[in-house]
């Protein structure tokens, strides 16, 4: 999961804008959102409050699942983050190239992977209006420069930690979508719930969410929208997820490898890139409980893990047969 770093230097930001100033616009204009909402809007965040003050035409995304967002109702950004963990050669994740088809709309512009800030001159030329980065690790100062450029939406409160469903409520603020939001999250809810009813084995079973990659092993708080996505299906967080928590992030911590045993749920998820990856784990990581006894449900591959860790309004369906099999697997043992 990305993390926060500092801001670029003012002064080539500065130059930046200055020559946007006279840029001509980009060729290939994504449609612009018809015309719905009252603005001006006003939509508070965790560094303030931002107006969009007329409906945006031109959308810009930044972070996790504000892209997924938009496109699900309808809205084509100009710009949107590349993906390199689960896209393909473009930087697409698969659910985005789906919905792009199914507006018959051609990708947009990708914005180069920019871990430690975002790529404000590749920003500036795609010209937006409004940047939405709800899910995202933007610092104070980061916002200050992007929202230099076009109003810019940041997370309500916390990095990397905005729950899926008010992200979805977010974008369609910013967009003058909130009906079609409020719909969108319905339709969401209801399939969501149909799987809770048709799989009452999983109400009130423990759950710890959990990924070991490159020797480090990570455990998921339910601040993590992709735990929040469990325990809507009807598991609890497991106690002692809380109990073993140790202030790394709000939403994840690390265990060491000697502690797994104290991993008490009665199922376990854990995330591979590859199935020698998960493989690998079921003998590995056997100390935990839950892993010896069978109750391992393992998300393989990029594209699935990315699907829901976490969710976004167009990954959530589109990985979720996936989650269900395995989860299903690792309840019935």
């Amino acid at each position: 999961m990305p993390t926060n770093f500092r801001g670029v230097a003012a002064v080539s930001i500065a130059a930046a804008l200055v020559l946007s100033g006279c840029a001509s616009t980009p060729e290939a204009d994504s449609p612009a959102p018809e015309a719905g909402g009252t603005f001006p809007v006003s939509i508070e965040h965790a560094f303030g409050e931002t107006e969009i003050p007329a409906q945006p035409e031109r959308v810009v995304t930044w972070g996790w699942g504000s892209a997924d967002a938009a496109l699900a109702l309808g809205v084509v950004p100009v710009a949107i983050p590349f993906e390199a963990y689960a896209g393909d050669e473009n930087g697409v994740l698969p659910w985005i190239a789906d919905e792009l088809t199914e507006l018959g709309a051609e990708t947009p512009t990708m914005l180069p992977e920019s871990p430690e800030e975002p790529p404000y001159e590749d920003i500036i030329a795609a010209d937006p209006d409004v940047i939405l980065a709800g899910y995202s690790g933007i610092t104070e100062e980061q916002y200050a420069i992007l929202s230099d450029i076009a109003p810019t939406v940041a997370y309500p409160e916390t990095a990397w930690s905005t729950p899926w469903r008010d992200l979805i409520e977010i974008v369609g603020t910013a967009l003058g979508k909130t009906t079609e939001a409020a719909t969108l999250l319905e339709d969401i809810d209801a399939e969501i719930a149909a799987q809770a009813d048709a799989h009452p084995e999983f109400a009130g079973k423990t759950i710890a969410a959990t990924w070991d990659v490159g020797g480090v092993f990570y455990v998921y708080k339910p601040a993590d929208p992709r735990v929040e996505f469990l325990l809507d299906l009807g598991f609890e967080n497991a106690p002692s997820v809380d109990a073993l928590a140790n202030g790394d992030a709000t939403f994840y911590y690390t265990l060491s490898y000697e502690e797994l045993d104290k991993i008490d749920a009665e199922v376990v998820v854990a995330y591979a890139d590859t199935q020698a990856e998960a493989d690998t784990f079921v003998t590995a990581r056997n100390a935990i409980p839950a892993v010896k006894a069978g109750n391992l449900a393992t998300v393989v591959g990029t594209e699935y893990i990315s699907a829901v860790s976490p969710p976004t309004a167009l990954s959530l369906t589109w990985g979720l047969d996936e989650l269900i099999a395995a989860l299903e697997k690792a309840v019935t043992k």
